[in-house]
């Protein structure tokens, strides 16, 4: 076998997964992803870490070092190897890798280890869950459509939360633990979404009124920028659709230009463009 065949057949197997051993492959880096989350969780716990430390390392360097041989052959094996040492997963591929040599090289970098946990983006080419980039291109299309109503709002919010602070820090006072309006603007923001520490609590009469207020406030304004993001994604969904395209089966006419089957029934799709 000469070097252009096993390069060939190196791809298949590490890029493609339509064949039998392009699907062990997965499968086997799937595995090896699991795990090694699995390894990065167990090395915050300090009981488990003092215990089976050395255990971790060594199972760590071991899968390390199996994805540093999976980048090496992905590079070697790629028609286009720059372009893919730069692509979004590419990327992913190399930051898999570099914290371990890094903590290893810079012992004070330990807690740098933790970025191995994007490991789990590696499961997006895994799974092919790429293929699923338009549905997100359309989601971050809306949202930069609703960016300026959103940012009225927040700007409206915030006025809101310096006004509601004032006000507390007027009715509360120091004695309450209401010290500073930056500190009652702080609780007006907690109580705004509903979270509520308890670390601050107003004791009057009057602060408990007004805090109930801003407790059903809450649950209005949380629901407003839902909303418009919403609008947006069905407008921009909606100019995303080919018309066109309509099911004879169950009358849907909603579907992405490059749609073959219908996304209600399944039926197979024909261009009515021409007629």
């Amino acid at each position: 076998m000469n070097m252009s065949n096993l390069k060939e057949r190196i791809y298949r197997i590490i890029f493609e997964s339509d064949t039998r051993h392009g699907k062990l492959f997965d499968v086997a880096l799937l595995i090896l992803i699991s795990l090694s989350i699995v390894i990065v969780m167990l090395e915050s716990v300090e009981s488990i870490e003092r215990i089976a430390g050395k255990q971790l390392d060594a199972a760590e360097w071991f899968i390390t070092v199996l994805f540093t041989i999976e980048y090496l052959l992905r590079i070697i094996s790629s028609p286009k190897p720059t372009k893919y040492i730069f692509s979004f997963l590419g990327i992913i591929d190399f930051l898999a890798i570099i914290p371990t040599y890094i903590a290893f090289t810079f012992p004070d970098a330990q807690t740098f280890v933790v970025i191995r946990a994007i490991r789990l983006l590696r499961v997006y080419r895994i799974l092919k869950l790429y293929h699923f980039i338009r549905a997100g291109n359309l989601l971050m299309l809306a949202i930069r459509r609703s960016a300026r109503k959103v940012s009225i709002f927040m700007l409206f919010i915030a006025i809101l939360v310096i006004m509601l602070g004032s006000i507390m820090y007027m009715i509360e006072g120091g004695e309450n633990g209401f010290y500073s309006i930056p500190l009652s603007i702080y609780w007006a923001i907690i109580t705004l979404t509903t979270v509520g520490y308890g670390d601050i609590v107003p004791l009057t009469s009057l602060g408990k009124f007004v805090a109930s207020f801003i407790m059903l406030l809450g649950y209005s304004f949380i629901a407003i920028p839902t909303g418009i993001v919403s609008v947006e994604m069905s407008r921009t969904f909606n100019e995303a659709t080919d018309e066109n395209k309509k099911c004879d089966k169950c009358g849907e006419s909603h579907h992405a230009p490059e749609a073959s089957f219908c996304r209600i029934c399944g039926a197979k799709l024909k261009d009515n463009s021409a007629e």
